[in-house]
């Protein structure tokens, strides 16, 4: 939007920008967070510290430290965001995807060359798995994780110069040490629980081929939140399956009916997957 029409809707914004960011200890904080949030509003392709700075006519050094070095808990903010999301949106279905950022070099956290849906091929870029809240007229992201590769992870590899590099990149980048190489179906389900524990209720999920595919997937979604949660536990044994000629393999008869989510009341919803469908692409 431009000034005009952000000034009309700046106490709307003001408003909402304290809602989402009361979890925030200091004053100056808050304040900072919605002159951010004023920012991401404003017209303009870049969306860096600089650029909203200038549109803004802020210092941009207040913005850069507010996002990089400022210490705030995320997870209050995220909770708001996701209530705020789901009455607003009323969602018909949770969708769990995954989105290709492009990048021209190698200092981005999580960049690496890997297949993106987004560009239909592979190419440089970061890969963040999402929980989106949807209806026909709407969606939101309710959760984000930014995907690590195996090339960021000090642990995927025993060749001390190979450590070495990774861990310097990983420092340079700002990576917690305790962020490592998951699968893109596990950074998903941690996402569902953290979700679920928070009170939202997931109608229905949809995914495509690329997690459905993974039995260790379509079991975790019924299993009790804390055998699931860890990225280190072992994947469940595998389900039977039956071979046919003409179809891909199939579980065996019984194992994808619809079960009430991750040992929770049924209330809470179901968990189904068809083996028949199938998305477009690859």
């Amino acid at each position: 939007m431009d000034a005009a029409a952000l000034a009309r809707v700046g106490e709307q914004l003001d408003t909402f920008a304290g809602e989402v960011f009361s979890s925030l200890a200091r004053k100056d904080q808050r304040a900072t967070a919605g002159v951010y949030v004023r920012g991401l509003m404003l017209d303009g392709r870049r969306k860096s510290m600089q650029p909203m700075a200038q549109r803004l006519q802020v210092d941009h050094q207040r913005l850069q430290q507010f996002v990089t070095t400022s210490k705030w808990d995320v997870a209050p903010v995220r909770k708001t965001l996701s209530r705020r999301a789901c009455d607003l949106i009323a969602p018909d279905a949770w969708v769990i995807d995954d989105t290709g950022f492009t990048k021209d070099g190698d200092r981005s956290p999580g960049v690496a060359r890997q297949y993106s849906g987004t560009l239909g091929k592979v190419g440089n870029c970061q890969i963040a798995v999402s929980v989106h809240a949807a209806s026909d007229a709407a969606s939101a992201p309710l959760g984000w994780r930014l995907f690590l590769p195996e090339s960021w992870d000090d642990r995927s590899t025993t060749d001390p110069d190979a450590i070495a590099a990774i861990t310097a990149r990983r420092k340079r980048s700002a990576i917690p040490d305790t962020e490592h190489h998951r699968t893109k179906w596990e950074m998903a389900i941690e996402m569902i629980d953290e979700l679920i524990e928070w009170g939202r209720i997931p109608p229905a999920a949809v995914a495509d081929a690329g997690y459905g595919d993974a039995t260790a997937f379509r079991l975790a979604l019924t299993e009790p939140a804390s055998t699931t949660s860890s990225p280190s536990r072992a994947p469940p044994a595998p389900i039977p399956a039956t071979r046919s000629p003409r179809r891909r393999p199939t579980a065996a008869a019984g194992a994808h009916r619809p079960r009430a989510i991750r040992a929770r009341p049924r209330a809470a919803g179901t968990w189904s997957w068809r083996p028949d469908v199938r998305p477009c692409g690859p």
